[in-house]
């Protein structure tokens, strides 16, 4: 199992890696072609330095994950059917808008309200020897709105393209409540508030009408996301948490 599920992550890797690859290649080759044209062919040259707000959008493709402890009740008699909880990566998206402050040339703070869509799954595997298991998958849909507080570390402009990278903060909320009808017995429940710490990179590519920016970011929860610690699903679990990893394109 150990080797199955070490498979499965590197796979998920080897997809991540391509995505990021394929990125810094388009963009890699964008910069080489105007290394030599630092101060020529210039797009919106006092973009940065003729604001301090600046507005635009965003969308994002993430692909996110649970990521769980166990529980000291899990190794106790009780649960000795249970044999593991296994997390599945699965994909969502992003919408949003951006608000920017520029502090000096290579700071910007900015706030990104937004709203993701997530699916979550938990598998539950359970020994030859448990009778009549419950059903063995928890599929958790939540839709959040999140208020990233970011801040952004830019380079010098060369050309049309500046690299960055950025830290934020990103505390979310559910949008909807859910629906209660014994949910308590019949599924995993979690918690309507999450946060999360962030770091990423993206580049700036400057274009006569705007400014367009492709932009990695590696996400990690902190709270713990547990609701119901009693119900069959939730007994095995200490607490849940979760990962995430989005590809966001912003238009400014």
């Amino acid at each position: 199992m150990i080797i199955a599920n070490t498979a499965y992550f590197f796979k998920k890797i080897q997809k991540v890696s391509l995505v990021i690859a394929l990125l810094l290649l388009s963009v890699g080759s964008y910069a080489q072609y105007y290394s030599n044209k630092k101060f020529e062919n210039r797009n919106n040259p006092n973009y940065d330095e003729r604001r301090r707000f600046s507005y635009g959008f965003l969308i994002g493709l993430h692909n996110s994950s649970y990521r769980v402890k166990y529980a000291d009740a899990y190794t106790s008699q009780g649960l000795d059917t249970l044999f593991s909880v296994e997390p599945s990566w699965t994909q969502g998206f992003v919408l949003g808008f951006i608000v920017n402050y520029r502090v000096n040339e290579f700071l910007d703070l900015r706030i990104t309200p937004q709203v993701g869509f997530y699916e979550h799954q938990l598998t539950y595997r359970y020994t030859k020897l448990a009778t009549n298991p419950p059903d063995n998958t928890q599929n958790i849909e939540t839709t959040m709105v999140e208020l990233p507080f970011i801040a952004k570390y830019k380079s010098v402009r060369r050309g049309n393209i500046r690299m960055y990278m950025l830290g934020a903060i990103k505390p979310g909320f559910e949008a909807g409540g859910k629906k209660d009808l014994d949910a308590q017995q019949t599924r995993l429940t979690v918690r309507e508030f999450n946060l999360a710490l962030e770091g990423g990179f993206g580049f700036d590519l400057y274009y006569p009408l705007f400014k367009f920016s492709p932009e990695i970011r590696f996400s990690r929860g902190i709270s713990n996301l547990l609701k119901d610690s009693n119900n069959p699903f939730g007994q095995p679990l200490q607490s849940i948490s979760t990962n995430t990893i989005t590809l966001y394109l912003l238009f400014q």
